[in-house]
């Protein structure tokens, strides 16, 4: 496949105008490598790790939510030469959809609703509202991780949720307003905790937003490569 046809195939999974307006110059094709695109390889983040693993792999393309350029570039130090280096040298593409496929149909949010099940799903700003009708419990089984509830939780009939950070404070009282019982984020701060008005579950960044990612390698036939950090607790 030409790289023009993949670019083409890529607006059609994650249009670039379903991005924020400030998002929009950190996606699409943010590195160019080869025009003739054979093996695409799939990742949260554009990690070194990633970017090494993409070359064993022999990829011609390296797809991820996260963009690593969040600010103008003036300098490469740090990671920066560490992610850069392998993907320059192996003519490797990086192509980056952030907030246009946390938007799109088979994107972040409808990926999630999918997996717990919502139904009467509707769109918020950012994040989708629905009905609820599993138990609470299955939300952490269904993520792979714990999950921390803050607030009042007596049961959950309608659900809204935003992959990754979208602990919105606005958001949250659309949420409650549209008949919300609790609100699925990451990235929770004290000042939003205390003023909910709904219960807030947090669970980790990555585990919002990798499994709509990890849907799209297997739908298209890409290889996904997992960047998780790794974490733990103590005490």
């Amino acid at each position: 496949m030409h790289r023009d046809d993949f670019l083409a195939l890529m607006e059609e999974i994650a249009p670039s105008s379903l991005a924020d307006e400030e998002d929009r110059p950190r996606i699409g094709l943010v590195i160019e490598g080869t025009e003739e695109i054979s093996e695409v390889c799939c990742a949260l983040d554009a990690t070194p790790g990633a970017a090494e693993e993409a070359v064993s792999l022999d990829a011609s393309v390296l797809v991820v939510h996260h963009t690593p350029f969040w600010n103008p570039v003036h300098a490469i130090r740090g990671t920066d030469p560490a992610l850069l280096r392998p993907l320059l040298c192996a003519d490797i593409n990086l192509f980056v959809m952030h907030t246009n496929f946390d938007r799109a149909p088979m994107g972040v949010n409808r990926t999630l609703a999918s997996m717990l099940e919502l139904r009467r799903v509707e769109e918020m700003r950012i994040g989708v509202i629905g009905d609820f009708s599993l138990s609470i419990g299955e939300i952490p089984r269904r993520l792979g991780e714990p999950v921390k509830v803050t607030g009042r939780l007596d049961g959950v009939q309608r659900l809204a949720l935003v992959g990754g950070s979208g602990f919105d404070p606005a958001l949250i009282d659309y949420a409650a307003k549209e008949g919300a019982d609790a609100f699925l984020s990451s990235e929770l701060k004290h000042h939003v905790a205390i003023a909910s008005p709904i219960a807030l579950l947090e669970a980790s960044h990555h585990a919002l937003e990798a499994p709509a990612m990890r849907r799209l390698a297997e739908r298209l036939g890409w290889k996904y490569i997992e960047t998780a950090p790794k974490t733990g607790y103590i005490g």
